[in-house]
């Protein structure tokens, strides 16, 4: 079986979202995506609209997923890999080169981000509208 693992927050879950975890799970056989956590996004400056469990239920319900672990900190990459056995990690081409460090271990895949929809976007628009 070959298994791919992704990372995000999917605090405002949408479209793009959906098309990158839809190729992720191309890329293998089972989809593993590391959720940050709370106290990881707090760690980050990050506000989130909704809590970990939340945010897991989401993705729950999404067919392409196949696991969801907790993403802590950012050091967890490379244990990750080692201890779920993954073959691919991959993320948006925005954060190109940032994880080319894990290529000893899988191959890193970089994907094109959905053009003209981000939860940055979504965040702005919905913040005019209050």
């Amino acid at each position: 079986m070959k298994k791919v693992i992704t990372y995000g927050t999917f605090d405002t879950l949408h479209y793009g979202h959906i098309l990158l975890l839809k190729r992720a799970r191309t890329l293998g056989d089972h989809l593993t995506v590391a959720l940050s956590s709370d106290s990881f996004n707090t760690l980050k400056k990050k506000t989130s609209h909704f809590d970990f469990e939340a945010r897991k239920a989401l993705l729950e319900t999404i067919t392409y997923v196949d696991e969801i672990i907790p993403e802590h900190n950012w050091d967890q990459k490379r244990s990750d890999v080692v201890d779920h056995n993954i073959d691919v990690f991959t993320m948006g081409d925005d954060w190109a080169g940032e994880f080319d460090f894990l290529s000893d271990l899988c191959d890193v895949v970089y994907m094109p981000r959905t053009p003209s929809i981000s939860s940055t976007k979504i965040k702005k628009i919905t913040s005019k509208s209050s």
